[in-house]
Formats: C-alpha cells, structure tokens, sequence
C-alpha cells in the first residue's frame, strides 16, 4: 500500500523535474510541439512530440490524432529542435 510519505516524495520530483525542464527549455513528455496537416486536402497529419528529456518524436499519422489514428512514419530524434526542422521539411514537401 502507498503511503502519503510516498505520494509527497512523488509530488516534489515531479516539481523538480518540472523546474530542471524549464531552465533547460525542454518540453514536458508527451507534449506536443508541433502539428501541421500533410498537405491541403491530406488525412494525414505531421505531429512531433516530446519526450521530456530533450528529444522527440516525428510522425506522420493519419485519423483523428490523438485519439484514433494510425503511424505512417515514427522517427526519433535527440533534439527538439531539430524533431521540428525536419516537420517543417516534411511539412513542405509537396506531395503527388
């Protein structure tokens, strides 16, 4: 069984970590920082999440993200930054 002790540690590095993300301007996990349609009349959408450690993760999904969808394209990448550069390619590249 749980106890408070556990819950409170629980809470405090939860608004450590919270602190570290923002002075290092890291995403939260699961956070998404960019989502673009594929293209004009597209059902796909291009999404990048973060994962809370710095990098993230480029898809290409089409549905209803985020509820009810299907992976087309999952890449990861060790930077935020650059998850949403290369969206932004993709985001650009015209599409037969």
């Amino acid at each position: 069984m749980k106890t408070g002790a556990t819950f409170r540690k629980l809470r405090s590095l939860q608004k450590e970590s919270e602190h570290l993300r923002k002075r290092l301007g890291v995403s939260n996990t699961g956070e998404v920082i960019f989502q673009a349609p594929k293209s004009l009349w597209s059902e796909a959408d291009i999404v990048v999440e973060a994962d809370g450690l710095g990098g993230a993760r480029l898809l290409v999904v089409e549905g209803n993200y985020p509820i009810d969808y299907m992976i087309k394209l999952d890449r990861k990448f060790d930077n935020e930054d650059a998850a949403c550069d290369a969206a932004q390619k993709l985001d650009e590249t015209p599409t037969p």
